[in-house]
Order: C-alpha cells, then sequence, then structure tokens
C-alpha cells in the first residue's frame, strides 16, 4: 500500500468488504464482514498514526539485538511464601500444585 493511500480516514466499510469477498469469491457473511471491515480500518489508522511518527534521528537496525536493554542483576529471593501462594490454587497435595492430567 502505498503512502499516499493511507489517510487520516482510513475506514473500510462493510459494502467494500462483501465486494472483495465477490470478486475473490469467498464466502463472507454480513457479520463477519462488519468485524473484518472494523479490524482492517483499524489497522490502517494504526499505520497512518505510524506513518506520522517521525523518526528523523532514529537510526536503523539491521538486527534488533542491536538495540541494547539495561537488564537488572539476577538476585535470588527466599521471600516465597508457599503457603499464601498454595492457598488460592484449585488444588494442592503435600506441598505440590495438581494440576489436570493431559497425557495418559
Amino acid at each position: 500500500m502505498s503512502q499516499q493511500s493511507v489517510t487520516s480516514d482510513s475506514n473500510v466499510s462493510r459494502e467494500e468488504i462483501l465486494e472483495i469477498a465477490n470478486l475473490a469469491r469467498l464466502g463472507v457473511d454480513e457479520n463477519t464482514a462488519s468485524s473484518y471491515a472494523d479490524d482492517i480500518s483499524k489497522v490502517l489508522n494504526l499505520m497512518h498514526t505510524i506513518n506520522n511518527v517521525d523518526t528523523t534521528d532514529v537510526k536503523p537496525l539491521s538486527n534488533i539485538h542491536e538495540a541494547c536493554q539495561e537488564l537488572r542483576v539476577d538476585v535470588a529471593k527466599h521471600d516465597i511464601n508457599r503457603e499464601r501462594n498454595q492457598s488460592v490454587a484449585p488444588a494442592v497435595e503435600e506441598g505440590l500444585y495438581l494440576v489436570p492430567q493431559v497425557i495418559e
């Protein structure tokens, strides 16, 4: 999609969705078309918002790992209160959480 086609009013109508679905030979009902129109309009409006962000002084990254994030020190804390945590669990036995069996 070109920059010119993303306007501040990038709303897609239910009728446009139904027309495109018809041209693509897709079975889309009226309710689904309305939902698709809302979702696509939100994405297009977000694209417009992002397009308006000033990135003049932002250097492009070739890899996300180039950005360095400060991490906190990994320190073990011994303040876990097992009784309090297990008091809200649906099922506990001998200090262990009981979960439904998923593999037979």
